[in-house]
C-alpha cells in the first residue's frame, strides 16, 4: 500500500513507531536508558559535537531495535511454522541489535568517561 500523501506516509511510520513501542519490550528499555543518557549529557554540559554523537548513536540502536521488529514480521509471514533458516534470520537480526548496543555502550563510554571521572576524582 503506497501513501497517496507526505502526510499519509507520516503517519504510517508513526503506526509503525506506535505498534513497536505495544510489542517490543527492548524498544521502551531503550527509551529508558535514552532518557537516562540524555539527562546525564545535559547535567554534564555536553558541547554540540558530543551530543551530536550521542543522537545518532541512540538513533542507530533504535534504528537496529526497529529493523529487527520488522524483520521478525517478515520471517513470520514467510515461515508460519518452525524452520532452521527462518530462525537464522530471526537471531542475526537479533545480532546486530546487540552488536549496536555494544557499540553505544563504547561509545557511550568514550563520550561520558572523562566527565564522570572529572566528577569522582577528587574522592578517588
Amino acid at each position: 500500500m503506497r501513501a497517496r500523501t507526505l502526510w499519509e506516509s507520516f503517519r504510517f511510520a508513526f503506526a509503525g513507531l506506535r505498534y513497536a513501542w505495544r510489542t517490543q519490550r527492548n524498544l521502551r528499555i531503550h527509551m529508558a536508558i535514552t532518557v537516562a543518557v540524555m539527562a546525564l549529557a545535559g547535567w554534564l554540559r555536553f558541547d554540540p559535537i558530543r551530543w551530536a554523537v550521542l543522537i545518532l548513536t541512540i538513533a542507530l540502536v533504535w534504528a537496529a531495535e526497529l529493523l529487527n521488529t520488522a524483520l521478525e514480521a517478515i520471517v513470520d509471514l514467510a515461515s508460519p511454522s518452525f524452520h532452521p533458516l527462518a530462525r537464522i534470520a530471526k537471531d542475526v537480526s537479533a545480532g546486530m541489535v546487540l552488536l549496536c548496543a555494544i557499540a553505544a555502550v563504547l561509545v557511550g563510554l568514550a563520550l561520558f568517561g572523562p566527565g564522570l571521572w572529572a566528577l569522582l576524582s577528587p574522592w578517588s
